[in-house]
């Protein structure tokens, strides 16, 4: 999910750079996207965070610049 509003910031005056949002991520409404940067599996945003730096998978981050402030368990699928 990306939520409303949000932000992709990937060009710096000279150059295009890339964001990559992997599988099952919740992206926050109003949430900045700082190019280059990954977004791991899983990964969380809150509103309005401005994300300047990779996020690990299953992490959730907040505020601005966001920082990271929960590790999720990663959750067995198999039933």
């Amino acid at each position: 999910n990306i939520g409303a509003g949000t932000i992709t910031c990937n060009y710096d005056g000279e150059k295009k750079h890339p964001t990559v949002i992997g599988e099952d991520v919740f992206i926050g409404s109003d949430t900045m996207l700082v190019a280059p940067l990954k977004l791991g599996n899983g990964a969380r945003t809150g509103a309005g965070a401005i994300v300047t730096k990779d996020v690990q998978d299953d992490t959730l981050v907040v505020g601005m610049p966001a920082r990271a402030i929960r590790k999720f368990e990663k959750k067995n699928k198999s039933k």
